[in-house]
């Protein structure tokens, strides 16, 4: 098992996805002799994991049934144990698309924090990129890198526990890109720059606070950055669902007018709760000049 490359069968020590239902699941790491409980009873690793197909139905004690699932970087965000706050899908999707991430990409990236934005880099540039990630924090960083090592990305990896304000990634004109979601971006900024390669590249800098943008920008131009653009990702989710609807007679010419029975139709309707604010995205260019 890989977050990059899909296995059909489930094997020990692989991460898999325990679905049970909607919007409820939890990763297990799978031990020949293991158990895990769950509301509909025991799943037995050695009987019902080890050797069966990543999407199996699987039968717990109790009668109830669980989907195991192949473990995606989608999955690991909705999962992981937060050790810090994390960058979701709807923010992923556009650092990569903006980044212009590509396999075999080189990627620079701080802080690792809990890995979220991690594993979607590695998925996107393996096979033959490479992702540079420095965490200040030594037992997230410890932490970083066991995970990486357990999901068998590790070698598209390279975990650096060091202060990038002061220290810098640990490579010079490599990156195809930097991304930087630390308090201070602004302190690090010379630092992307030399890590960014001499020809080019892209940079990004999530922030919380407006504040955090302003001087950030400010340190971009002052070092040479061009393209400098500042987004805010929103994200509207809708439950579609069948509606039964009353299907008037409008031949006639009565009124009221008269109804002839009932339609199904799908209707979309937006969640009454939607998330608000999460953080701001500022891209830019290193400038050739």
């Amino acid at each position: 098992m890989s977050f990059v490359e899909y296995e059909e069968l489930i094997k020990e020590g692989d991460t898999a996805i325990i679905f049970l239902g909607h919007g409820s699941m939890f990763p297990v790491q799978v031990q020949r002799g293991a158990q895990t409980q769950t509301k509909y009873g025991v799943i037995r690793h050695s009987a019902h994991l080890i050797g069966q197909p990543f999407g199996s139905r699987v039968t717990c004690s109790k009668g109830g049934w669980v989907y195991v699932l192949h473990p995606t970087p989608e999955l690991w965000t909705l999962n992981l144990p937060h050790r810090t706050q994390i960058l979701y899908s709807t923010d992923i999707s556009i650092i990569t698309m903006m980044l212009e991430l590509k396999p075999g990409s080189v990627v620079c990236e701080s802080g690792t924090g809990s890995g979220s934005l991690s594993h979607a880099i590695i998925r996107t540039v393996a096979p033959t990129g490479h992702l540079h990630t420095v965490e200040f924090h030594q037992q997230r960083a410890q932490k970083a890198e066991e995970e990486f090592r357990e999901h068998r990305v590790d070698r598209w990896v390279t975990v650096r526990n060091q202060d990038v304000c002061k220290n810098g990634f640990g490579v010079s004109h490599v990156a195809d890109a930097v991304f930087l979601d630390i308090p201070s971006p602004w302190e690090a900024i010379g630092h992307a720059k030399d890590a960014l390669k001499v020809e080019g590249g892209r940079l990004c800098s999530f922030s919380p606070c407006i504040e955090q943008v302003q001087r950030t920008c400010q340190a971009l131009a002052e070092h040479g950055f061009i393209e400098v653009t500042t987004l805010e990702i929103l994200l509207r989710e809708y439950n579609v669902r069948t509606a039964n609807l009353p299907l008037p007679d409008l031949g006639g010419a009565l009124d009221p007018l008269p109804v002839l029975g009932e339609a199904q139709f799908k209707i979309g309707v937006p969640l009454r709760e939607t998330v608000g604010h999460t953080g701001y995205l500022t891209f830019a260019s290193k400038s050739l000049f």
